[in-house]
């Protein structure tokens, strides 16, 4: 079975290559072009976003209790992100990674879980942060548009939403188990028009609310010391943040510190609020229109765009496959 589920995966991950090749081919001449010196750091400086997200993960653990290197928890990491771009499910099917390979290595899968969930709200406290300041920018330039303000309360929505849930298992596994009972209900009213067996399981959504629950018991600190991982979230985007400015530098292209922050925070909100898993298409064809807006020329932005989404996209879906791919290598290594 788990030999199959990777296979799965894998063969979707190929699915989205190929569906997107005219792009990869595009980035591929764009790269002819550009500075090999600057495209070599911006990679470099990738590899460290993967070390980074690791330790931000092993801080959210170390919080509840569960020990772990920073070096395996970036390879989870790295392959959960594969997982969410090949078979988007919202960060569930990441969150479930997390879970099996606890579930591996001897951890308790509840608290891991918690873990994974927490990252995924904590990420986006990190950049809520960073685009506040990104907004400020475009106020400053009275270049800010409805379509970002839009996007920017929506992503704060779903900060809100998610953090509340979250924050309702903490307090009490009874009433997250009534709210999930009741999602499930709704969900399964919806699916009952077009068939009648139950799609969720509203007996399993109070065994997760309690899962969740045992997760939080196990927390070792004053939720205060929350403020750390976001910490090393807000590292991560200067870290894409420094990727975007290496693109700069590749092509020569003049720009200034709030050029950089405004173009990262519109291109990284559009990435979030994408319907497409990781922005696929959708930041290809928006970011190059918010740096224009910023006074930056039209065609040095669509291949600044191009050599930022080779780094911080094709790249991390490589090392993604590669680290799915490990993981599972080992578990048949350890059946043997």
């Amino acid at each position: 079975m788990k030999k199959l589920f990777a296979a799965v995966i894998l063969f979707l991950g190929a699915i989205v290559v190929a569906l997107s090749f005219s792009e990869l081919e595009t980035i591929l001449l764009t790269l002819q072009k550009a500075h090999l010196g600057f495209f070599l750091l911006a990679l470099l400086v990738q590899i460290t976003w993967f070390v980074a997200s690791g330790r931000m993960y092993q801080s959210i653990f170390h919080l509840l209790g569960v020990h772990e290197d920073v070096l395996t928890l970036s390879r989870i990491a790295a392959a959960a992100n594969f997982i969410n771009v090949v078979a988007p499910t919202a960060g569930a099917g990441g969150i479930a990674l997390f879970a099996a390979e606890a579930h591996r290595r001897g951890h308790p899968t509840g608290k891991v879980t918690v873990a994974a969930a927490l990252f995924l709200l904590l990420d986006q406290a990190a950049f809520l942060v960073i685009l506040a300041t990104g907004l400020i920018v475009l106020v400053r330039r009275n270049d800010l548009n409805a379509g970002e303000i839009s996007a920017s309360l929506f992503l704060f929505g779903i900060a809100t939403t998610y953090g509340s849930v979250l924050y309702i298992g903490y307090r009490s596994a009874e009433k997250l188990g009534n709210l999930l009972a009741k999602l499930a209900r709704g969900v399964n009213w919806a699916v009952h028009l077009f068939r009648r067996e139950n799609y969720l399981s509203e007996e399993r959504a109070h065994e997760f609310a309690h899962e969740i629950a045992d997760g939080f018991s196990g927390l070792t600190e004053k939720p205060s010391s929350l403020v750390r991982p976001v910490l090393w979230g807000i590292l991560d985007k200067g870290l894409l943040m420094l990727i975007l400015v290496c693109a700069f530098l590749s092509f020569e292209v003049p720009f200034s510190a709030g050029t950089i922050i405004a173009g990262f925070s519109m291109a990284y909100l559009f990435l979030i609020v994408s319907p497409t898993p990781s922005g696929i298409g959708i930041v290809e064809g928006l970011m190059p229109i918010a740096l224009s807006s910023l006074n930056v020329n039209w065609s040095q932005a669509v291949v600044i765009t191009l050599i930022y989404r080779a780094v911080t996209f094709w790249f991390p879906l490589a090392v993604g496959a590669w680290a799915f791919r490990s993981l599972h290598a080992g578990d048949e290594r350890a059946l043997e």
